[in-house]
């Protein structure tokens, strides 16, 4: 296992299916903050369901098209990020994150994000990589600013929560952009 230092007593590190009592433990205390934005935050309800979010993950990084990272603090799960989506054939991948109150504030998403954007590009090759935000999260709206991302778009009426529609901004950053040769 690898962990990355963010900082501050903070930790990147894998987040898999064995730790999934540990992740349901996170995701109650985080559910109330997180559950607007993450749509599998009101789907983790108990450890069968919280096993099957990070098995999905688990799948998905075995096929190459996706991974979950959590964010320790102090030795406590407070967050994370992930590829929602990963293809590295067409070069592209979508990027999000999601942090509980005890985390926030700290710049632990921006740290983190950081990384997995420099990885992306770097050893992967990577061209574009996506961010997507309800316009009223304004916490992930300036994770996308300070990583230097450029809203592309907004996509109206495309997410539903709790029976209404909200829309959702795109923002993307490009490999010249992050590598400085744009």
């Amino acid at each position: 296992m690898f962990a990355t230092d963010l900082g501050g007593g903070a930790e990147l590190r894998p987040l898999e299916p064995w730790q999934a009592e540990e992740f349901l433990a996170h995701i109650d205390r985080a559910r109330e903050a997180v559950d607007p934005w993450i749509p599998w935050a009101s789907r983790s309800t108990d450890l069968d369901s919280a096993r099957a979010t990070l098995q999905g993950y688990a799948d998905k990084q075995a096929a190459d098209a996706g991974r979950l990272y959590g964010i320790w603090l102090d030795g406590t799960l407070v967050g994370g990020t992930m590829f929602v989506h990963f293809d590295a054939a067409a070069g592209t991948c979508e990027i999000g994150c999601w942090l509980e109150p005890a985390g926030q504030g700290q710049g632990l998403i921006t740290r983190a994000v950081r990384h997995l954007v420099d990885w992306a590009v770097r050893v992967r090759g990577i061209h574009r990589i996506i961010w997507q935000a309800r316009p009223d999260n304004t916490a992930s709206r300036a994770v996308a600013q300070r990583l230097g991302m450029r809203l592309d778009g907004v996509l109206r009426g495309e997410y539903l929560y709790n029976g209404v529609r909200y829309d959702t901004e795109v923002w993307s950053l490009l490999a010249p952009e992050w590598l400085g040769d744009s």
